[in-house]
């Protein structure tokens, strides 16, 4: 039998409920074909909720703690990232590439690191440098990928840094950019950007994949490929017209929106106030670019409306990715995934953005699998992670792993009626210059409960998500839950004995 092919899609910050299949007012057409076509897991958490240690465990396989990138800021190193799978399918013959946004390692590193992915390394890469890297024998990626940081003007940047000053527009374009095209109310970090969609990161990442499937793969190998969109990471920038697909007032905005500190773990009221700490620049940007004031209804509309805006974009590149998988025969043979590196509260609890409260807009993401032998239509309910993809992807092409794996494969789910899984596991170990508090976070979520606990402090929160599922009482002290807690705190404790040191980051967290 002909080995499978992967296309693994993912993009940024893009929560679990954010579908059309979900039942939140999003059009979202070609991705619920996706779930209709395949099957979506609707208990899906990522390994960290925040970019770089869960992408890093998205390759490896492994908890963030274990593989060392525990924090933002703290680059993957090569060889751990080489034996991920993309290393491990292309050792068993297996073509590999990778378009878009990367994040393996820190863009903002404060000296050279030597990755292609650092603003002051990537000048001593030329032109014609297309991998490999992390494991990925074909790689065209960026810096940053969100435009708060204008793109790097060559000979600094990567693939689309060129392309995106290649016609001499660069400064006209970043213009555009940060031209507002109309009133979003003072949403904080919200415009509709005028940039033109020839130069949108979306469709660029869309395009470059594309053109490798069709042109630039050798047809005689099977291949896996990840496809990384930056978006709906904000800032909210969605370029016109797709800013205006979503009207403001008819966006569904979260059922509680208030910052309810009480009953919470005493961490989440320090995140919010303490100041972050670090060399002033990296401090002045968490300040502006990673905390976001409680925003009114009218200004959390602009921005849930705007991220729809955004993802539908993504949508939209998503089909034609699909429309190119037919076009060249690769349809039937080939497992299409969904998925992202993490959520956005987006407005749940008065909050948006990320940080160490694991709420279900944060944690939970979207799963889909579609691809040869997946039933259509099927939803699984059991709490699974992206960590368990690259322990799939093994499974589906018949390779060993080349290092240890924390995640299991998800074809039993869909494959046998008996197929259960207890819980999925998800850690951070924030360093103090993020949230001004340094803070050992474990979460595991069971089907209908969840637990997160500082383990340092030994305080934890714990929601009974069937009765509770706006996660509005915290009942880990409550001794009518006694039992539940001991049962999830026993699930903490499986965490495999494997962690390493702490590590120093290179750029901020």
């Amino acid at each position: 039998m002909t080995r499978p092919n992967f296309v693994f899609i993912t993009s940024d910050q893009h929560r679990g409920d954010c579908l059309g299949v979900e039942g939140r007012n999003i059009r979202t057409p070609h991705l619920d074909q996706l779930a209709a076509n395949g099957t979506r897991f609707t208990s899906a958490i990522c390994p960290s909720p925040v970019c770089q240690p869960s992408r890093a465990s998205i390759l490896t396989g492994q908890l963030c703690r274990t593989h060392g990138v525990h924090d933002n800021g703290i680059d993957l190193e090569p060889k751990v990232g080489e034996n991920g799978f993309a290393g491990a399918l292309g050792a068993a013959g297996y073509q590999s590439a990778y378009f878009g946004k990367a994040h393996f390692s820190s863009y903002d590193a404060r000296h050279k690191t030597g990755t292609p992915e650092s603003v002051l390394s990537s000048e001593d890469y030329g032109d014609d440098w297309y991998g490999p890297y992390m494991g990925f024998d074909h790689v065209e990626i960026m810096i940053h990928g969100h435009n708060y940081f204008t793109p790097q003007k060559p000979p600094r940047g990567q693939h689309f840094e060129r392309f995106y000053y290649g016609s001499g527009l660069g400064d006209e374009l970043n213009r555009l950019y940060n031209e507002a095209g109309r009133d979003t109310k003072d949403a904080a970090q919200t415009w509709h950007s005028q940039l033109p969609l020839a130069y949108h990161n979306t469709p660029w990442t869309a395009d470059r994949a594309i053109d490798w499937l069709k042109f630039k793969r050798d047809s005689d190998k099977p291949f896996v490929t990840w496809i990384s969109f930056p978006d709906p990471h904000h800032p909210f920038d969605c370029p016109e017209p797709w800013s205006l697909l979503h009207d403001p007032k008819d966006v569904d905005l979260p059922e509680h929106r208030t910052r309810d500190l009480e009953n919470r773990p005493w961490w989440h009221k320090a995140a919010l106030d303490n100041e972050p700490q670090g060399d002033p620049e990296s401090i002045r940007i968490r300040r502006e670019y990673s905390r976001i004031p409680q925003q009114t209804d009218d200004q959390l509309r602009e921005i849930i409306a705007n991220t729809y805006g955004q993802i539908a974009l993504i949508d939209h590149n998503i089909g034609r990715i699909m429309n190119a998988l037919r076009e060249v025969g690769l349809d039937e043979n080939t497992y299409v995934i969904y998925s992202a590196d993490h959520g956005d509260w987006l407005g749940d609890h008065g909050l948006v953005l990320k940080g160490p409260m694991f709420y279900e807009g944060l944690l939970r993401i979207p799963l889909i699998v579609q691809g040869p032998g997946v039933p259509a239509g099927m939803v699984v309910d059991e709490p699974v992670s992206a960590i368990d993809l690259g322990p799939t992807f093994y499974d589906l092409a018949d390779v060993a792993a080349r290092a240890p794996q924390h995640g299991l494969s998800l074809r039993p789910l869909w494959e046998g009626e008996e197929a259960t899984r207890d819980f999925a596991m998800s850690e951070w170990e924030l360093l103090s210059n993020r949230a001004g508090v340094a803070l050992s976070l474990r979460c595991v979520r069971t089907k209908s409960a969840k637990l997160t606990k500082d383990m340092r402090s030994g305080a934890g929160e714990m929601y009974d998500l069937s009765r509770d599922p706006n996660e509005m009482v915290n009942v880990f002290d409550d001794p009518e839950f006694a039992e539940l807690r001991a049962t999830l705190e026993s699930y903490l404790d499986l965490r495999p004995d494997d962690i390493g040191p702490n590590r120093t980051p290179v750029g901020p967290a």
